[in-house]
């Protein structure tokens, strides 16, 4: 599980195709406390350790996680929200987050709006009926408020400490991103079903 607090922006510095993908990130985390075997979300896709060294630490994504998730669209260079995992008793500063991506949005729009930005980002239309107003989601493994809903449109502002310690500062319109519905939405939603089709 996770917060949805990004404490580091990683960069891909290679990708390798045996299998599945081998992604090796560069990152700020001291490495020497990180286990293999460890779960850290990169850009909201809980992934494993497999391989580590000073500064840079190795993940494998399967077929199925490319395709579901923008892991495919990473090549060298390309930066990376990440989080380690939660302790027990650490600060949940976010929302609980569990690393499943339910899909990828993409963004409509991104504007200045005093010190702050405005993103407005399209929601799978299955995912639509999960987002609220005031609600919680997952962005990119970022945990963000919902400003508004409009249908499959949702927005969100991004305070200006947000903006420079993750990739958001990087998204203009049309940029593909992982989105995790909040956790109570996804339970209520199945609560409210009649009782035949649970």
């Amino acid at each position: 599980m996770f917060t949805g607090i990004v404490t580091d922006v990683g960069r891909v510095a290679s990708a390798t195709d045996r299998g599945d993908r081998r992604f090796v990130l560069a990152t700020g985390f001291d490495t020497g406390r990180i286990d293999i075997g460890a779960s850290i979300s990169c850009s909201g896709c809980c992934l494993t350790v497999v391989e580590k060294g000073p500064g840079r630490f190795a993940v494998d994504a399967s077929g199925e996680t490319l395709s579901v998730t923008t892991l495919g669209d990473w090549q060298e260079g390309t930066e990376v929200n990440l989080e380690r995992a939660l302790r027990l008793g650490d600060e949940l500063g976010g929302h609980l987050v569990s690393g499943h991506v339910d899909g990828v949005g993409r963004v409509v729009s991104v504007r200045e709006e005093g010190a702050s930005h405005r993103i407005l980002f399209e929601a799978p239309a299955e995912l639509s009926r999960f987002i609220a107003s005031k609600g919680s989601i997952a962005v990119d493994g970022a945990s963000l408020t919902v400003n508004e809903v409009d249908g499959r449109r949702f927005g969100a502002n991004i305070i200006p400490y947000t903006w420079t310690r993750t990739t958001f500062r990087r998204l203009v319109a049309g940029s593909r991103v992982n989105l995790e519905i909040d956790l109570l939405a996804r339970y209520v939603a199945r609560l409210m079903e009649p009782e035949t089709s649970r």
